[in-house]
């Protein structure tokens, strides 16, 4: 069912109050770093995979008491929630999955009704209570099940430094229901605080302020106490429990991580700090007080996670050279583009992922040089005409605004919404002149800081701020054409490089075999041309060429995630046999769905040669993933005909 006509009437409300000021869905609010918008009942979309109704009664804080019982694999507590009601709300519906509710009760501990709904799929079940005329706070005691999606309970064994377990979440996007009994929407933000006791050895973080660093001896563990005071979409409540260390790495920036890991990930990331000085150059002050980064046992499922105040972050970034960490700065620009203003369903996930990746490459161009950014924006232009190209002709999944799946948002879910949101944006700001481009998109992270955001009214900013009546820009501009259609529009900037045409030429030379592989510059070569030679040679290639191309250039000992992940695909392609013990090893190393989920694909549409090795390996290696990485990669191997 089409959410259109209720989305147009709401962008219409919003374009209004948002477009005016500073008010919108949580009140005005000062623009300061710390900045606490007062909660307000202002209508939002629907948005179909939350069983809450805001509209009667909402979450707007998650006060969480909480201990971790690694042997059972369960968090278990209590959520105290702060709700606001509409004038005779009599119920409130909390989003739950796989919870064990033991009882709910109000602010004084007298029992309330409630009852949990049918179960359905992956939105869970829905908690409805019942609330007395003018309740303020209800108390959900509960434990999490040790399956819990969104957690990830991993033995000694699995970790970096195989001394501890170790535990972390991952809320996005409907994840968090899991193991926090709240109104799991994107635009349904809360501020939140936390006590979690953890076992003495172990030291707990959040996605929030440290109220405790060392955390506080109590009966059977130790207590680490957290706050955050700006609201958050409740995917971004964020916790992790390990033997963890932590490095600065300049005055509001560090890292942590295991012990063995420290030194390696303090070098790599020592630009952090640099870069939201860059970031706040570009568009205006960082809100969030500090910016670490965890970095996570190498099973954690993504490149990054923009928690607030703590990017979760998978080691694979860590190449020894600082070739990777774009992706910091990508989790750093979500600090603006999906942390303070935010997709208010997923539908409107580009909103998020567009304008963060566009963000992302502004920052590598100001710390790197414009060389620099236009590798990685070409680099992510050829994915973007890639992943358009697997898609069926004209598949509204290549449009920006994509409908998603009623059951599961990650459902049928596709880079396009990165790749084509940053195009679209390049795109704008090439037509408009970036001066003009950049006022209006720091005004628009003000105008509508902590806030959900629709892409209509996102397109009534951009037309009421930046257009401004002008019908020859809007023309020329074809906003409709690039957010709601497939495919990529006739006026696209297409980023250029200029030391990639020079490995394409080297390519070319190898392939045609006037070039030997001994005589490329692949040592002189940045990570992102290294990248581009692998993607400009033939896909076709001899077992000779790739023996050749493997012993000169040392992929088989090559560390660089990205360039292993890009030479195997080439290896499985032309099924190369010697490559089989590094695709072994690549698969049980990690387990980043961006690098696990294709080079599986790939493997199996390989016929006799890479099924039987797929299913054999995969067996072994999916214990070690998360439910997001195995989820994914279950319905390739596991669901595809023998």
């Amino acid at each position: 069912m089409s959410l259109r006509p209720l989305l147009l009437a709401t962008a219409a409300a919003l374009a209004v109050a948002g477009c005016a000021g500073k008010g919108g869905f949580y009140g005005a609010g000062e623009i300061g770093a710390q900045a606490a918008p007062a909660p307000s009942m202002v209508p939002l979309p629907r948005d179909v995979h939350s069983f809450a109704r805001p509209e009667i009664a909402r979450v707007h804080h998650v006060d969480l008491d909480l201990r971790a019982d690694f042997d059972a694999r369960r968090l278990s507590g209590k959520a105290a929630l702060d709700i606001l009601t509409a004038p005779g709300a009599t119920e409130i519906v909390l989003d739950t999955r796989d919870l064990d509710i033991r009882g709910v009760t109000d602010a004084s501990g007298r029992p309330l009704q409630y009852a949990l709904g049918e179960a359905a799929g992956v939105r869970g079940r829905p908690l409805t209570v019942q609330i007395p005329a003018g309740a303020r706070r209800i108390v959900v005691d509960y434990q999490t099940s040790p399956d819990a999606a969104a957690l990830q309970w991993l033995t000694p064994a699995q970790t970096a430094g195989k001394r501890r377990p170790y535990l972390f979440s991952q809320g996005q996007a409907i994840l968090t229901r899991s193991w926090v009994p709240t109104q799991d929407s994107p635009g349904i933000r809360q501020t939140y605080s936390a006590r979690i006791t953890v076992p003495e050895d172990l030291r707990a973080v959040m996605s929030a302020e440290q109220l405790t660093p060392n955390g506080q001896r109590v009966q059977g563990g130790r207590a680490y106490r957290f706050r955050l005071d700006q609201p958050v979409p409740p995917y971004l409540i964020a916790l992790a429990v390990g033997d963890i260390e932590f490095g600065p790495l300049g005055p509001r920036s560090g890292v942590y991580t295991e012990p063995s890991m420290l030194d390696a990930a303090a070098a790599e990331l020592v630009d952090t700090e640099k870069m939201i000085a860059a970031a706040e150059a570009l568009y205006g002050p960082y809100r969030w007080g500090r910016y670490d980064l965890l970095v996570l046992p190498p099973s954690f499922p993504y490149g990054g996670m923009e928690n607030p105040r703590l990017t979760f972050a998978t080691p694979t970034i860590i190449a020894g050279d600082r070739s990777l960490t774009s992706l910091v700065a990508h989790e750093l620009a979500h600090s603006w583009s999906g942390n303070l203003v935010t997709n208010a369903i997923w539908a409107d996930s580009w909103l998020n992922e567009g304008f963060t990746t566009y963000f992302e490459n502004r920052i590598m161009e100001a710390l790197y040089g414009p060389e620099r950014a236009a590798m990685e924006a070409a680099l992510e232009y050829r994915t973007l005409q890639n992943s358009i190209a697997e898609l069926p002709k004209g598949s509204p999944r290549s449009a920006l605004k994509v409908e998603a799946s009623a059951t599961d948002p990650e459902e049928g879910g596709s880079t396009v919404i990165y790749e084509k949101g940053q195009a679209f944006l390049r795109t704008v700001e090439h037509t408009v002149g970036r001066e003009r481009f950049d006022a209006w998109l720091r005004s628009y992270f003000d105008r509508h800081a902590f806030q959900p955001m629709t892409t209509e009214a996102m397109l009534a900013d951009m037309r009421a701020n930046l257009i401004r009546g002008d019908a020859d820009l809007e023309r020329r501009l074809q906003l409709n054409q690039w957010v709601y259609q497939p495919g990529v529009p006739g006026n696209v900037v297409v980023p250029k490089s200029t030391a990639f045409a020079r490995v394409e030429t080297e390519a070319k030379a190898w392939a045609a075999g006037s070039r030997p592989a001994s005589a490329l510059p692949w040592r002189s070569w940045t990570t992102q041309e290294r990248q581009h030679f692998l993607a400009s040679v033939p896909e076709k290639l001899t077992r000779a060429q790739l023996a050749e191309l493997e012993r000169s250039l040392g992929l088989a000992s090559e560390g660089n995630s990205e360039v292993v992940f890009d030479w195997l695909q080439l290896a499985i392609k032309n099924r190369y046999d010697p490559a089989k013990p590094q695709i072994e090893r690549f698969l049980l190393s990690q387990g980043r769905r961006k690098f696990v989920l294709p080079t599986f694909r790939n493997l199996m549409v390989q016929g006799e040669w890479g099924r039987p090795f797929a299913r054999s390996l995969y067996e072994r290696a999916r214990p070690g993933y998360h439910p997001v990485t195995y989820t994914s990669v279950d319905a390739v191997v596991r669901g595809a005909a023998s």
